[in-house]
């Protein structure tokens, strides 16, 4: 079930249980998982991508060794708000997805998600190796922090 706004997903999603964050690239998958009362982002794994089938299965296997309660899908929107190509083929595999597992998936505005990792990981004086290997699913840990800070607003709200 894909669910475009926050209010959607919050309400779909079961009070407490970790959420998985996702950051998409052509290359690799980052994943990064929630505590199991949404206050904290973890990056986890970045996952090199195959084909849509071997990747699903690896991200349902995470999601299942976790129990995750829902997914988020960082949606990679053009800085003047509109959506180009990487968003479509985000909504894609959001599709796709949707159609192996019955957890809500949702979608953050991942604008600037990787400039703002790699600026943590540069002020932690991480090795230019190191950076590459783990920037996508530290990434992954901004897209998702963001959605659990938006759902806390949201809780509080009611």
């Amino acid at each position: 079930m894909i669910l475009e706004t926050p209010e959607e997903f919050v309400a779909a999603i079961p009070n407490f249980g970790a959420l998985a964050g996702l950051d998409l690239g052509t290359a690799t998958i980052g994943v990064a998982i929630s505590d199991v009362m949404r206050g904290v982002a973890t990056p986890l794994e970045t996952i090199k991508r195959k084909k849509f089938g071997v990747d699903a299965a690896k991200l349902l296997e995470i999601t299942t060794a976790r129990d995750v309660k829902g997914i988020v899908l960082g949606l990679p929107m053009n800085m003047d708000g509109t959506e180009g190509p990487r968003c479509q083929a985000t909504r894609a595999f959001a599709r796709n997805l949707e159609k192996l597992t019955p957890l809500p998936i949702t979608f953050w505005d991942e604008r600037l998600s990787t400039v703002a990792a790699e600026r943590a990981l540069l002020e932690a004086d991480t090795s230019r190796k190191r950076r590459s290997e783990v920037i996508d699913h530290v990434a992954a840990g901004y897209i998702l922090q963001g959605l659990l800070d938006r759902l806390g607003h949201l809780r509080t709200a009611t």
